[in-house]
């Protein structure tokens, strides 16, 4: 399984990733909701988007990723902890 998740409330979850998660598994996807996660741990991982470089998903900050827009994760040096929210 590529991440472990707990539900918070019927729009906020927890997702883990494990820094041995295989590369394979962390494929372009498109969400049906428009959503802004929130980094709780991890180092050196990174988030993509169609047509633009990796960035580096930092400790403490939000990305809004809209519906519909391509985009994939870049496995880092140890386990990535995210709040994912999803926007009604």
């Amino acid at each position: 399984m590529t991440y472990k998740q707990k539900n918070i409330s019927e729009r906020v979850f927890i997702r883990e990733f494990s820094e041995t998660v295989e590369t394979t598994e962390l494929i372009w996807h498109r969400d049906r909701q428009d959503r802004t996660i929130k980094v709780l741990e991890g180092t050196g991982w990174k988030i993509q988007f169609d047509n633009s470089l990796p960035e580096e998903l930092l400790k403490g900050t939000s990305i809004n990723i809209p519906k519909m827009v391509f985009h994939r994760l870049w496995r880092g040096n140890n386990k990535l902890i995210i709040e994912i929210t999803e926007n009604a």
